[in-house]
């Protein structure tokens, strides 16, 4: 067991040092309720997390019907026992007391309990006659990243092939679009190509617009254990925050926001200038390079140094320390995929990969990493809206195949148009022609762009709106019918990391009241609705969560996603185990492209790809001319400045991210004593020369404004790039006194200030591009604490709170970005 230390003010822990080649040391992490013992826990239930993408194997403790603490699985291949902060304490959630228990429905304005039946008899009802009245396409979903693997699987049968509407996506398009679109875009396939074990191997770590810190704290602790060994790796981090990936790093880049082409193209100038490139390797496995190396012949230093504001002796440092690399290591997150030319930017990382030959062998490779638990089953499942198995909607081969595992006729599977990102989902539904919206798992009223927008679309009466969710949120309280669902150790399923890895977490005690698992919420719904196959027997005939993972083996067979050598039972024995897992290779598979670049071709691949700039859809023909031997595919880009502008009326820029004590919109979090009391407001950050100009200081309430709305905080003054605004995503409102909406004063959303764009490849929204200003409210002498300077003991439980000392107060400006 680790040694008791305060995991909020710490929240990486203790050091265990290894060194590159060797294997990452056992460090069992725990925490159980105040007054329970090891010996008071009557059954330990194995689980992973669900509050990062890091997928992080835990053991959740029973005793007396109840959830009473968690402890890290010490022989996982993913975090050998460690738990972050959110796995340690995020449990408490799933006891609070304002859980939804019974469902709801609008009456005469107000949203009144009822039973399961009249709920979903009322959602049904409704869906018959829109079908009757409009067809298919009146109809969306928009799910979450948090759902199991067998319950976006139904979900994308039931939309699909049920009732025949491509309007489905989830949040994931908010936080992980652009990792799937990039390696489409460079592989042909989704799949990361590399390995969390590739951190034990790599002597150089890069890291782009990546605060692993805090999104993936117990992949940031391997990292942390390697720089403590004998043989540490070298860090690359581009980021314009203080982080503590960048307070670590051999070299920090950090350039002004929307200008991440710029300096990539600058660093693949100086890798071939100096002629760093594994020419046998390019030769041998990509298309392009010809292409790229003209069009970043002339982006040097020097000029990238002017529109990065960066210095171009720094640049030229990077590219040495990449160049220099034996092994090299890429990760990339939302600092490039909020930002502008996002898709192209995660390309030339994809780049930097290929023509330093940095593939498929240990310590090479590159993670486009996801931000949400289980982003990576939207994608595998089609509830994306891309169809299921990583299947091309625009060749007819794969859609027939599709149709025949669904025993359906192609025709019923939309496949005419690209699929409906969120975006455009909640744009047809303010134009009207989207006219029942059922919302699994998310927050919309907080985590979309351009919030006043937002709520007047799902505050419209032609809008007839299902929320499915723990809570009522500030979303639910817009719904026409509010469905009770149960979380994680209240069901069971399986879902799978970044890494590929697939775990599968139990259920460990009911769920509360008359709450259901969100499979048994989907699947009564299909058996209400009577969906038939083309032979008359049910389109969905699978009835738990087991025999819904057995459809699915089957939907994956023969693709890149295979799942046909997993079960629940080895997933039981042996922890987590990564895809493709297939009788050719039955212990899963660590990294891919050991051997070429594997879905590429054309007869194969996932997507014929996109221009980079402009996100027109590639021909088959275009493809197949571009690639006939299923290569990689290099992709150049042209930098292009940002579409909103800085001026003297809203003179900076905006940049919004994550802190390590929350997920999301803080629905499960803000709801846990140890993780709220950290961070338990918005808060404002800005660099000293920042502050001065503006004539403000640490603690003042400020007000960040754009031309579409504004926030009050707290000012942090931190090392921060000048002419830079920092926000924090996560704060809604359901627990201030202005209830569910903005007060007169300002609300303490992000959201209220940033635009409503999207990049034009991956449709991802673009949080990290609006303009804004700032103004002082008032002054005040509330200055944020300085952080302890000596280790308390770990928070006994719920009660009491954390100091005021640790916390956010510790970690000031550590969070996602650019």
């Amino acid at each position: 067991m680790q040694s008791e230390v305060d995991r909020i003010a710490q929240p990486w822990g203790e050091r265990t040092p290894y060194d590159r080649g060797g294997a990452w040391p056992v460090r069992v992490d725990s925490f159980l309720a105040p007054g329970v013992t090891a010996d008071g826990v009557r059954r330990w239930v194995p689980s992973a997390s669900l509050l990062h993408s890091n997928g992080d194997a835990m053991d959740i403790a029973v005793a007396d019907g109840r959830i009473v603490g968690v402890r890290g699985r010490a022989g996982d291949r993913v975090n050998h026992g460690r738990l972050g902060p959110k796995d340690l304490y995020g449990w408490q959630a799933n006891h609070a007391p304002d859980r939804l228990t019974t469902p709801l429905v609008r009456a005469d304005g107000h949203l009144v309990p009822c039973s399961w039946d009249l709920a979903m008899e009322r959602i049904v009802t409704r869906t018959r006659e829109l079908l009757a009245e409009s067809g298919p396409d009146a109809l969306g979903f928009y799910t979450s990243g948090q759902l199991f693997l067998e319950e976006y699987y139904t979900l994308a049968v039931i939309a699909r092939a049920g009732l025949g509407t491509g309007h489905l996506d989830g949040n994931t398009r908010l936080c992980t679009a652009t990792a799937a679109e990039s390696l489409k875009e460079t592989f042909g396939c989704d799949g990361q190509p590399a390995s969390y074990t590739d951190v034990d191997h790599a002597d150089v770590i890069a890291l782009f617009g990546h605060n692993m810190a805090e999104t993936q704290p117990v992949l940031w602790m391997r990292v942390l254990d390697r720089l403590a060994g004998g043989d540490p790796p070298r860090l690359l981090c581009v980021d314009p925050r203080p982080t503590p990936v960048a307070r670590h790093a051999t070299v920090h880049l950090a350039p002004r926001s929307g200008t991440n082409v710029a300096l990539l193209n600058a660093l693949l100038h100086e890798i071939i200038r100096t002629d760093r490139v594994d020419h046998a390797y390019v030769d041998a496995h990509t298309v392009g390079y010809e292409q790229l190396a003209a069009q970043v012949a002339e982006f040097t230093p020097a000029r990238a140094a002017g529109i990065c504001d960066v210095a171009a002796a720094k640049i030229i440092e990077a590219a040495e320390l990449l160049g220099g690399a034996e092994r090299l290591l890429s990760t990339v997150l939302q600092g490039v995929y909020q930002s502008h030319q996002a898709t192209a930017a995660a390309c030339q990382v994809n780049n930097l990969q290929l023509i330093r030959g940095m593939l498929g062998r240990p310590g090479c490779g590159v993670l486009q990493m996801n931000g949400q638990p289980t982003a990576q089953n939207t994608r595998e499942c089609g509830a994306d809206g891309d169809l299921p198995g990583f299947r091309n909607w625009q060749n007819d081969d794969h859609v027939a195949d599709l149709a025949r595992v669904w025993n359906v006729e192609p025709s019923r599977i939309p496949h005419d148009a690209p699929p409906t990102p969120a975006m455009e989902i909640f744009g047809k539904a303010e134009e009207g022609d989207i006219r029942l919206l059922w919302i699994s798992g998310t927050n919309p009223a907080v985590s979309l762009p351009e919030l006043h927008r937002i709520r007047a679309i799902l505050g419209r009466d032609s809008l007839f709106t299902v929320v499915q969710d723990l809570y009522l949120t500030e979303t639910a309280q817009f719904a026409d019918v509010v469905l009770p669902a149960a979380t994680w150790g209240e069901k069971t399923g399986t879902f799978t990391n970044t890494d590929r890895t697939v775990h599968l977490s139990e259920k460990a005690v009911d769920p509360p009241g008359d709450a259901r698992p969100d499979l048994d919420i989907l699947l009564d719904y299909a058996r209400r609705m009577d969906f038939r196959d083309k032979d008359g027997h049910p389109l969905i005939p699978w009835h738990d969560p087991e025999s819904a993972f057995r459809a699915w083996q089957e939907c994956s067979r023969g693709r890149p996603c295979d799942y046909t050598g997993l079960s629940y039972d080895r997933l039981r024995d042996a922890g987590g185990i990564q895809w493709p897992c297939t009788d050719a290779a039955p212990d899963g598979t660590e990294r891919l492209y050991t051997d070429g670049i594997t879905w590429a071709a054309p007869d194969a691949c996932e997507s014929y790809g996109k221009d980079v700039m402009t996100g027109e859809p590639m021909s088959e023909d275009d493809y197949r001319s571009l690639n006939p031997d299923g290569k990689a595919v290099l992709r150049p880009a042209e930098y292009e400045p940002p579409e909103e502008p800085t001026d003297d009326a809203y003179p900076l820029q905006l940049n919004t991210g994550r802190t390590i004590y929350h997920f999301h919109t803080r629905t499960k979090t803000g709801r846990v004593p140890q993780l709220n009391a950290a961070a338990p407001e918005v808060w404002v950050e800005i660099s000293a020369a920042e502050a001065a100009r503006h004539g403000v200081a640490e603690g003042d309430l400020v007000e960040v404004g754009s031309r579409r709305g504004a926030l009050r905080g707290r000012l942090r003054v931190t090392g921060i790039r000048d002419g830079m605004v920092f926000l924090p995503f996560h704060y809604g409102y359901w627990d201030t006194a202005e209830g569910d909406r903005p007060g007169k004063d300002g609300g303490r959303a992000a959201n209220e200030t940033t635009v409503t764009d999207w990049d034009p490849v991956s449709k991802q929204p673009l949080f990290k591009t609006a303009a804004v200003r700032l103004t002082l409210v008032e002054h005040t002498d509330g200055a944020i604490s300085p952080a302890p300077t000596t280790t308390a003991s770990a928070p006994a439980g719920p009660c009491p709170a954390p100091p005021t000392t640790g916390g956010a107060a510790a970690l000031a400006g550590q969070t996602d970005s650019p």
